[in-house]
């Protein structure tokens, strides 16, 4: 392998190898199993479709035992606040339990029996006007009463409109969210199956309404869900394999931020480049307006549709012409406006090659080095069949692992460079002489990481099991110090972008995954679990919240007006930590993406 191979070559060259109608292509989640055990439990959740009503559970109860209010009520306030406990405690917080409840829609009355005394009576529906027994109504929380059969095509309209999860009352300006069990039963006389949909809504929006929980974007999808415990700029690991940002859930693309990244995949699936290679390189007809290339050498060019004109300038003429000009034509004078656009033009394609070019030549050497993982296990075989006093070949796996890991952040960083250093996304942040700075100090990091992943990559593919014993250890050695000086320049790109770069900007704001030495972390099963009910200060709080006004400020435990922490709870969760894939080869690598069985 030459170190330089994608490195060489003039512009021409450049051009030979780039295809204008070329779609970004992602990396393949082609790595191998982490050899280093993880050393605390996974800050993301893997939520099946086993384990999310227990998820859901989880939130309902701490709103129930927090507010004593029934799961029909925790579930309509936790949906007004998607999901967002921190954000009701603190709003509890500050407004008060009444204000907060009138917000949700939520009408803090004590159970009792609605139900009109005598069941012989009659009530007046006002929707329908016709008078209906006492037994064939229904009496919400907020107080009005309809008849069933109003209520009942009133549920479901609402189902159907994908409006289940907040069905408020139908009177007039009454904003009261129905009772979900009236809403089931109901329905569910007529409509079995919309009942059962109606379920499947309340349920899905934990995952639907929830900032912090995201389905899983594998196709065909594996039916699983993510859930993260903080920062939602962050790169997860599903059970079926697949790696994604979970901010954007496309393919994980740090330290590329994400809108860059969506800006790469446009540019590269759109027509954008062609438009600018048929600018560079064409002239439109002054009668058609279609693009013509000219394939000589005379500035008299003739259009298929029979028009001629002038290729210098681009107006018609007549066909009449000598050896050095064209009959009554004239077009001697400079022209700056046009000069620029074309100038501009060609400059903007040629570097969007250049990083196109570079971010495609890393894209395909991972593709290729992921092929070496059948021949290092054989290569690794051969050596414990050998004679050989070495047995612990774990280095050769370390190695592979961090050239996969090193290779995707070096594709990853062209798009980012292309963008940040662009005249389009970031103007007005930096002056000329700061980008050029920043822009040096950038190319630097990248080119220490490009010379040591190529020299990485090149030791990984000797025959090293052929070598005699002297030279394995050599090579070893080798391995062992590229991985950690790879390492140790991915972690310095990465604080680059984050703080030089990204981190300046005052007008926009883009963030990045962080970076993780062991990569992208994999997401563990979820296990809803309780360690201690509310203590006595909690109950005394809660029920003082009961009697207080609206607008007051209640003290709950350690609970900051943000929500960012309320010690007072003693919820704890506990999390299982995945079983060690060390068990299986140390060579069994994922598959790629596009493979992976969750997706075929």
């Amino acid at each position: 392998m030459e170190e330089d191979y994608y490195m060489s070559g003039s512009s021409e060259d450049e051009g030979d190898c780039y295809s204008s109608d070329q779609e970004a292509e992602p990396l393949e989640t082609e790595e191998p199993d982490s050899p280093w055990p993880p050393s605390k439990s996974p800050s993301s959740k893997v939520i099946t479709k086993e384990s999310l009503l227990a998820a859901q559970r989880e939130d309902l109860r701490r709103v129930m035992e927090l507010l004593s209010v029934r799961e029909q009520h925790a579930r309509t306030l936790l949906i007004h606040y998607r999901w967002d406990v921190e954000k009701l405690i603190a709003v509890y917080v500050e407004k008060g339990r009444s204000c907060m409840f009138s917000e949700a829609g939520v009408i803090a009355v004590e159970r009792v029996d609605l139900d009109p005394p005598k069941s012989s009576s009659k009530v007046m529906c006002i929707v329908c006007m016709d008078d209906v027994p006492a037994k064939d109504a229904t009496k919400m929380d907020c107080g009005h009463c309809f008849c069933n059969n109003c209520w009942t095509e009133h549920f479901i309209v609402k189902i159907n409109e994908g409006k289940s999860k907040r069905i408020m009352c139908m009177a007039h300006k009454c904003n009261a969210i129905c009772d979900e069990a009236i809403i089931k039963d109901l329905v569910s006389v007529k409509h079995p199956d919309l009942a059962e949909k109606f379920d499947r809504f309340l349920l899905e929006s934990y995952i639907e309404d929830n900032k912090m929980v995201k389905w899983c974007p594998s196709i065909p999808h594996c039916g699983n869900a993510i859930r993260i415990e903080s920062d939602k700029f962050c790169e997860v690991e599903c059970s079926c394999g697949l790696q994604f940002c979970f901010n954007c859930l496309s393919e994980a693309h740090s330290p590329c931020s994400c809108s860059m990244w969506e800006l790469w995949r446009k540019k590269c699936r759109d027509e954008s480049e062609t438009v600018n290679w048929i600018t560079v390189h064409t002239k439109p007809c002054p009668k058609c307006h279609k693009p013509v290339e000219k394939n000589g050498g005379c500035n008299l060019v003739s259009c298929l549709c029979g028009q001629a004109f002038c290729w210098l300038c681009g107006g018609a003429t007549g066909r009449d012409h000598t050896w050095s000009s064209i009959a009554d034509h004239s077009c001697g004078r400079y022209k700056e406006d046009t000069e620029k656009k074309s100038e501009r033009a060609k400059r903007d394609l040629y570097r969007y090659m250049h990083y196109h070019n570079r971010y495609k030549a890393h894209t395909d050497s991972f593709k290729q080095e992921s092929r070496l993982k059948e021949a290092i296990k054989e290569k690794v075989s051969n050596l414990e069949e050998s004679d050989s006093k070495l047995r612990d070949f774990s280095w050769v796996t370390n190695g592979l692992y961090r050239l996969f890991k090193s290779r995707r952040a070096l594709s990853y960083s062209y798009p980012f460079a292309f963008y940040m250093f662009g005249n389009d996304l970031f103007k007005g942040e930096m002056t000329k002489k700061e980008c050029e700075i920043k822009q040096h100090l950038f190319e630097d990091q990248q080119q220490q990481l490009e010379s040591n992943v190529e020299k990485l990559s090149k030791i990984l593919e000797e025959p090293f099991d052929e070598y005699p014993e002297e030279k394995i250890m050599q090579i070893r050695m080798q391995v062992i110090n590229l991985s950690e000086i790879t390492d140790s320049l991915c972690k310095k790109t990465y604080e680059c972008v984050e703080n030089e770069l990204l981190g300046s900007l005052c007008y926009t704001t883009h963030h990045i995954a962080p970076y993780h030495s062991k990569g992208i972390e994999k997401a563990g099963e979820l296990t809803v679990g309780w360690s201690a009910p509310l203590s006595d200060n909690n109950i005394k709080c809660r029920k003082k919240a009961a009697d207080e006004p609206p607008g007051d400020v209640i003290e709950i435990g350690q609970a900051s007006a943000s929500g960012s922490s309320y010690n007072s709870l003693q919820y704890s969760r506990k999390r299982a930590r995945k079983a060690s894939s060390s068990s299986g080869s140390v060579f069994d690598l994922n598959m790629p993406a596009e493979a992976h069985p969750a997706n075929s």
